[in-house]
């Protein structure tokens, strides 16, 4: 990685955490694509995400109440249980039934990671870390060893493997076949999917603010009118910036929605 394509947020954090890094690298044996910055930027991001999450919810555990909730509390819950009936306790009501609030700590915990990582690169000087492919995938990953394992927790080793087997124990080594191929082609569709909106999404963000910057300096130097159109470079962003907070919103949903469908199919009992 080239100096100038490391964030200054990179080097703040590699400034305080770059040596324990290197040390554990060269523990594990793994050489470090920058020996100058062993964390990359989406790792640092990452952190930052997650310093920023603790922090953020100590600050509104001290703010909680029941009679009076301020804003931040009832968006959050929102975040929970809404009208519309598509929060993470809604979802799992919905899907799982019965006991199904012990879920809710791991996956709203996934979902609002992914947010928060999507929504972050809004910042000035930060980026999105779920636009480098390695994050989704750890996220994937997680998701794929959470709902098998709760379905041998709750069916125990040998009744979740029956899942896999299929009705017919004629058909059984077809359908473990296509039940594994199936179970794995999960950790593809949530990785590109998440990975691929969110590096569309600052794609275009970038793409239209260099046009739109460009075409304003392009006017400028023609007519001294071309002044007038300085607001374009301005308005036009943050047109891309809503629609970027729409893409974050939406992923993060899907990535909330599909693991509590997944867990849903895991627990579920034979009929």
């Amino acid at each position: 990685m080239e100096e100038h394509h490391i964030l200054g947020v990179t080097k703040l954090v590699n400034w305080l955490l770059g040596k324990p890094a290197a040390a554990l690298l060269a523990a594990l044996r793994i050489a470090p694509q920058n020996p100058a910055y062993p964390i990359p930027n989406h790792i640092a991001m990452e952190l930052v995400v997650f310093a920023f999450a603790v922090v953020f919810f100590l600050w509104l555990k001290r703010r909680l109440s029941v009679d009076k909730p301020g804003a931040t509390q009832q968006c959050m819950e929102m975040v929970l249980t809404n009208p519309m009936g598509v929060g993470v306790r809604d979802l799992l009501d919905d899907m799982v039934g019965h006991g199904a609030t012990k879920y809710m700590p791991m996956l709203g915990s996934i979902g609002l990671f992914v947010l928060f990582s999507n929504l972050i690169s809004v910042v000035p000087g930060f980026e999105s870390p779920t636009a480098t492919n390695s994050v989704p995938l750890g996220c994937a990953v997680l998701v794929f060893l959470y709902y098998n394992w709760c379905g041998i927790r709750h069916h125990g080793p040998l009744g979740y493997g029956k899942h896999f087997l299929g009705p017919l124990l004629l058909l059984s080594p077809l359908m473990l076949l296509i039940e594994t191929v199936s179970h794995l082609a999960r950790l593809l569709s949530l990785t590109v999917r998440l990975w691929v909106n969110m590096v569309v999404s600052e794609l275009l963000y970038g793409t239209f603010l260099g046009l739109t910057l460009a075409l304003f300096i392009f006017v400028r130097d023609l007519n001294p009118i071309g002044y007038l159109l300085a607001p374009v470079p301005l308005v036009v962003p943050c047109v891309f910036i809503l629609l970027h907070v729409f893409v974050g919103f939406l992923q993060a949903f899907v990535f909330t929605l599909l693991p509590v469908i997944y867990v849903s199919g895991a627990v579920e009992e034979e009929h």
